[in-house]
């Protein structure tokens, strides 16, 4: 049962031949187990070879597929029709139309593992929000270009939104988190179409008549996230419409890659990957992906772990993946 009267909603994440294969694998794992009462569909959307995607991404391996469907998920083809192998980032937003119109969804990153029960989140599909576990990540601020708020206003205007609503004033002036800004490990809508249309719009519009105000920034890799909060600002919602640590804290973990998720997640997040990956007929699949193989089953994340003290991590993450690599134990 969805919490507080929500409906029933929709989990997407996307699956592909690689490593985001293996990973839906754990996502599905750990929903199943972590969160049984979940009574929505879980679609693995799976992009398709054309030609924005010139050499085939989808699951070829029908091992995983069948894993994965006996784990409840459902494989849902969708075309790339404007973003594809040069932007892979853009599966999110072009992913969206496979899901059912009208239907609320929420979008997950596949480097995600469930640690508790969904239906514990009161969201608010008329209000969407995203990730806040970010950092400052965009926009660089160079020294003789343009500072957050005339870079962040260029956008909202280049759309006709109201910038000053989108603001929290609760931060300074020129200091990023006044601005909306987001991971787009998760967002969530009360219609995958209608926030796929405005995320579309939003992101081509971008890439294809960029503001003279970003002319020093970097979009690849950030496009999306550059898009996302200006979708989620026209559409209603904003950064805290729902309580704190619970998605990115007690009920899910966006961990990015294995290393990372051992040296700096909780005891908690490691029992519950080690525990979703023992069966064997988990085993068996995941087994053929090498951080998996090497990480989880051979004990290496538990060395990377052990470099770490979890109450005094550095601050930036290249510090953390620095230390990992420098110990010969970086893999993804």
């Amino acid at each position: 049962m969805a919490a507080q009267g929500n409906p029933p909603f929709n989990i997407m994440i996307i699956g592909q031949g690689g490593r985001l294969q293996y990973e839906a694998i754990l996502f599905a794992a750990s929903l199943r187990v972590q969160s049984p009462g979940f009574s929505g569909r879980l679609i693995v959307a799976e992009p398709q070879s054309g030609p924005q995607w010139p050499q085939d991404p989808s699951i070829r391996s029908k091992q995983t597929r069948d894993l994965l469907e006996e784990l409840g998920a459902e494989i849902i083809p969708f075309e790339s029709k404007h973003f594809g192998e040069h932007y892979p980032y853009g599966n999110k937003i072009e992913a969206l139309f496979a899901l059912p119109k009208g239907e609320p969804f929420v979008f997950f990153d596949t480097d995600t593992l469930v640690l508790n029960d969904l239906s514990q989140v009161p969201f608010d599909f008329d209000r969407p929000s995203a990730s806040l576990r970010c950092e400052n990540t965009w926009p660089e601020i160079q020294l003789y270009g343009p500072g957050y708020t005339a870079t962040w206003k260029s956008l909202y205007d280049q759309f006709g939104l109201d910038f000053e609503s989108s603001l929290d004033t609760t931060y300074p002036d020129e200091f990023w988190r006044r601005y909306l800004y987001f991971n787009a490990g998760f967002f969530y809508y009360k219609c995958p179409h209608q926030f796929g249309e405005k995320f579309l719009e939003y992101a081509l519009a971008i890439r294809d008549d960029t503001p003279e105000e970003l002319i020093c920034q970097s979009l690849d890799p950030w496009l999306d996230q550059v898009a996302l909060p200006l979708v989620i600002h026209a559409l209603g919602g904003g950064n805290h419409t729902l309580p704190p640590d619970l998605l990115d804290g007690q009920v899910t973990c966006h961990y990015r890659m294995l290393p990372l998720l051992y040296a700096r997640e909780s005891d908690q997040v490691v029992n519950v990957l080690e525990d979703i990956t023992a069966p064997n007929r988990l085993k068996k699949v995941l087994k053929h992906y090498d951080p998996i193989k090497f990480m989880i089953y051979h004990g290496r994340g538990q060395k990377v772990r052990n470099l770490f003290d979890r109450n005094n991590l550095p601050r930036k993450e290249q510090a953390i993946r620095n230390t990992i690599k420098r110990n010969g134990f970086w893999m993804r």
